[in-house]
């Protein structure tokens, strides 16, 4: 009952921060988190992720992801293992929740256009919707980071993932202590400039 009522209070404080919370501070408090707390994530928060991703934007609306919200621990460990190969990612065993970003299908405009541009418009899509969906679950009082380093095969058979399908990325989801570090990021001058390269 006692953690029932922390839990609740926490929930409380964390909805009254993010009602406050400037879209450039949150830009600020996300961060690549390894290190997670054992406590579970409400499944209404990862819907909240899951619904900020859908409505994230895409090339021609063609929306090429799935989401595979992994919080099943036993499911979840076959993950980490995938992840954590060569001594990377042992966060990956930590996090509570691990979700797979699938590769969908790209719809016949966007195929085209990737074609005669030589860009591939669903990673860049992709990269959209993981970000939305990290922003999202930081507003929640969630930490995440995103991995790229993984058995792709090891993930997709634990997940039933069919075969030619890809999986660019996976997101470790969970609550942490860490505290906000100072980002090292180069200067804006060095990463901007006006009318010109």
């Amino acid at each position: 009952m006692k953690k029932l009522i922390i839990l609740f209070m926490m929930s409380v404080t964390l909805n009254a921060v993010s009602q406050n919370t400037s879209f450039a501070e949150l830009v600020k408090q996300r961060q690549s988190v390894r290190n997670y707390e054992d406590t579970p994530v409400e499944k209404d928060k990862l819907i909240q992720c899951i619904e900020s991703t859908r409505l994230s934007p895409s090339a021609n609306n063609a929306q090429p992801w799935k989401f595979i919200v992994v919080d099943d621990p036993a499911i979840k460990q076959k993950v980490a293992s995938a992840a954590s190969g060569m001594g990377m990612n042992k966060h990956t065993k930590q996090a509570p929740v691990i979700v797979a970003v699938v590769l969908e299908k790209r719809d016949m405009i966007s195929s085209i256009a990737a074609s005669v541009q030589d860009k591939d418009y669903s990673l860049i899509d992709v990269g959209i919707a993981a970000n939305q969906f990290c922003l999202q679950a930081t507003d929640l009082g969630l930490s995440t980071c995103i991995i790229g380093w993984f058995s792709e095969s090891d993930i997709k058979k634990h997940l039933n993932i069919p075969k030619n399908k890809r999986v660019p990325l996976i997101i470790t989801v969970g609550y942490s202590d860490e505290k906000i570090k100072e980002k090292d990021r180069k200067s804006i001058n060095e990463m901007s400039s006006w009318n010109g390269y």
